[in-house]
C-alpha cells in the first residue's frame, strides 16, 4: 500500500516536473510541498515528534519511488534523513524537540555539513573551527558539497573543537540558516541530479548556543560515522529508483520500437542485455531492503554487527547497478536515448553521483574489506 500510494503521487505529481527541474536546474519547490502534503517528505521523524514515524525499509520505499522518476526530488527525504540521524542518535531530548517537529511539519528542509575543500574522504581532516565561548560556540569555516543547501533551513554542522585529538576532537552541532553569520556559495553546476542545489556553506562567526551541540564534545566524528551506515542505504535506495526508472522506460521501448520486420524486444541480443539489467536490479535490492531491516534494528538499539558491511555493500551494488542499467538503457534506445528527448539520459547522468557521494564506491570497498578482515 505504501508503494502504491507513493507511486502514485511520483507519477501523478513529480513525473511531469522532473525534465523541467534538470533543465532549469531549479529546485522542485512544488513537488515538495505535494511530498509534505502527503507526508512523504521525512517518513522516518518518530511519531513523538509529530513524524510518520515510518521504519527504515518504509523509507527506503518512499526514496526508491521518487527517484524512479526524479532522483532530485528523491533528495528530500533522503537528505532530511541524513540531517537529522544525527540528532535521533545522539541529540539531548531537547534538542530533539526543538527542531524534528518542524521538519515533521514541512517548515525546514535538514542538511548534512560534513566535507570540506580538502577534507572529503578523509573527512577527520577537516578546518572548520567551533571555539567555546561562554555559553556558546562561534564556528568559522567552509563546508562543500552540501545537498540542499540554502533551501535547507537546518544544518547538522561538524567543526572541530579540540584540534589535538584527531577525530576525537570533532563535535556536531545544529547551525541554522538564519543564525547572523551563515550564508552559501553559488550553486555547483554539476552533470546529474542538477535540481537539487549543491552548495557550500560558510561560516563567519557564527554564534550559537552550546545547547545546540549534538551529543558530547568531541563525539561528532563517531556520530557522523554512524549515521552513514543508516544513511548510505538511502543513497543506495536512490540507485534502485533511478535503475527502475531506466529498465520500465527501455522495456517498454523495446517493446515497441520494430526493426527488421519485428519488435528489437523479439532478438535475444537485446532479451539477454534486459535479463542482464532486471537481475542486477533485483539483487541490489534485495541486499538493500536487508541492510534496512538491519538498519531498522540497530536504530532501536540492538547490536547489529554487520550493519557497516551491509550499509556499503548496499550502497556499492546498488550504484554500479543503477550506472551500468542506465547506461544499457541509453544504448537499447540507441540515438534516442542520447538525446533530451527521453529521460534515460537524466537516468544515467543521475546515477553517477550515486556511486560517489556519503563516500565514494572505492572507500565503501576499504570499508567492507576492513569489516570482514578484523
Amino acid at each position: 500500500m505504501l508503494r502504491e500510494a507513493i507511486r502514485a503521487l511520483a507519477e501523478e505529481k513529480i513525473a511531469p516536473r522532473a525534465a523541467a527541474a534538470d533543465e532549469n536546474e531549479e529546485f522542485p519547490e512544488d513537488s515538495y510541498k505535494d511530498l509534505v502534503a502527503a507526508d512523504f517528505h521525512a517518513v522516518h521523524v518518530p511519531e513523538e515528534y509529530g513524524g510518520a514515524g515510518a521504519d527504515a525499509l518504509a523509507a527506503v520505499i518512499v526514496i526508491e519511488e521518487v527517484a524512479r522518476v526524479c532522483a532530485s526530488t528523491s533528495l528530500i527525504p533522503a537528505v532530511n534523513k541524513l540531517g537529522t540521524v544525527p540528532l535521533l542518535l545522539s541529540a539531548s531530548s531537547e534538542l530533539k524537540a526543538a527542531y524534528l517537529p518542524a521538519v515533521a511539519r514541512g517548515e525546514g528542509m535538514f542538511s548534512y555539513a560534513l566535507s570540506e575543500a580538502e577534507a572529503g574522504s578523509d573527512a577527520a581532516a577537516m578546518r572548520t573551527r567551533a571555539v567555546a565561548d561562554g555559553d556558546s560556540y562561534v564556528l568559522n569555516g567552509t563546508k562543500m558539497w552540501i545537498t540542499n543547501a540554502g533551501v535547507s533551513e537546518f544544518y547538522t554542522v561538524m567543526a572541530v573543537t579540540d584540534p589535538s585529538a584527531g577525530a576525537r576532537g570533532i563535535s556536531a552541532f545544529v547551525v541554522e540558516k538564519a543564525d547572523k553569520g551563515v550564508s552559501f556559495g553559488p550553486k555547483e553546476r554539476k552533470l546529474g541530479i542538477r535540481a537539487s542545489p549543491t552548495r557550500t556553506v560558510i561560516l563567519e562567526d557564527v554564534r550559537i548556543p552550546a545547547s545546540r551541540m549534538i551529543g558530547a564534545p568531541g563525539t561528532g566524528f563517531k556520530t557522523a560515522l554512524a549515521t552513514l551506515d543508516h544513511t548510505r542505504i538511502t543513497i543506495a535506495a536512490q540507485a534502485l529508483g533511478i535503475a527502475q526508472g531506466a529498465l520500465d522506460f527501455a522495456v517498454g521501448y523495446v517493446k515497441e520500437r520494430k526493426q527488421f520486420g519485428k519488435a528489437i524486444g523479439d532478438f535475444q541480443g537485446v532479451q539477454f542485455m534486459i535479463a542482464d539489467m532486471a537481475m542486477k536490479l533485483e539483487a541490489a535490492r534485495q541486499l538493500t531492503y536487508a541492510a534496512a531491516a538491519k538498519s531498522e534494528r540497530a536504530m532501536h538499539g540492538t547490536p547489529v554487527k554487520d550493519l557497516t558491511f551491509f550499509s556499503s555493500a548496499a550502497k556499492t551494488a546498488a550504484s554500479d547497478a543503477a550506472m551500468e542499467i542506465t547506461t544499457e538503457a541509453v544504448q537499447l534506445l540507441g540515438g534516442y536515448g542520447y538525446t533530451r528527448d527521453y529521460p534515460v539520459e537524466r537516468m544515467m547522468r543521475d546515477a553517477k553521483i550515486t556511486q560517489i557521494y556519503e563516500g565514494t564506491n572505492q572507500i565503501q570497498r576499504m570499508v567492507m574489506a576492513r569489516q570482514i578482515l578484523k
